[in-house]
C-alpha cells in the first residue's frame, strides 16, 4: 500500500513535466552555435573554424560571415559529449559558444 506523499512524487502533471514535453529529444543530436562578439577578427574566426574542425578556407569563411552577418552560425553536431568539448576548445580559443539540441 503506498502513502498520499509516495502517491503525490509519483503523478506527473503533463503540464510542469519537461520530460513530457521531451519526448525523442535524445534522438535528437546537439548542435555547436557560435556568437557574433565585438573582439575576435574575422580572420581569427576563419581561422580558428579551420583549426578546431578542420574545415576548408572556403567553409570556414562562410561560416565566419554568417556569424558576422547573421549573428550566429552551427559551426558542429552530435552527441552531448561532443559537442561539449567543442564549445570548451572555442571557449578556449577566445571564441563565445553554446549548444542547443537541434530542432
Amino acid at each position: 500500500m503506498t502513502t498520499p506523499v509516495e502517491q503525490e512524487r509519483t503523478q506527473v502533471d503533463p503540464a510542469v513535466d519537461e520530460s513530457a514535453a521531451e519526448v525523442g529529444a535524445e534522438d535528437r543530436p546537439w548542435m555547436t552555435i557560435v556568437w557574433n562578439d565585438p573582439v575576435n577578427l574575422m580572420s581569427y574566426v576563419t581561422y580558428v573554424f579551420q583549426k578546431l574542425f578542420g574545415y576548408s578556407r572556403e567553409k570556414a569563411t562562410k561560416l565566419m560571415l554568417d556569424v558576422h552577418h547573421k549573428g550566429r552560425a552551427v559551426v558542429s553536431s552530435g552527441s552531448k559529449e561532443k559537442v561539449e568539448g567543442d564549445v570548451a576548445r572555442l571557449h578556449a580559443a577566445g571564441l563565445w559558444a553554446t549548444m542547443q539540441r537541434e530542432s
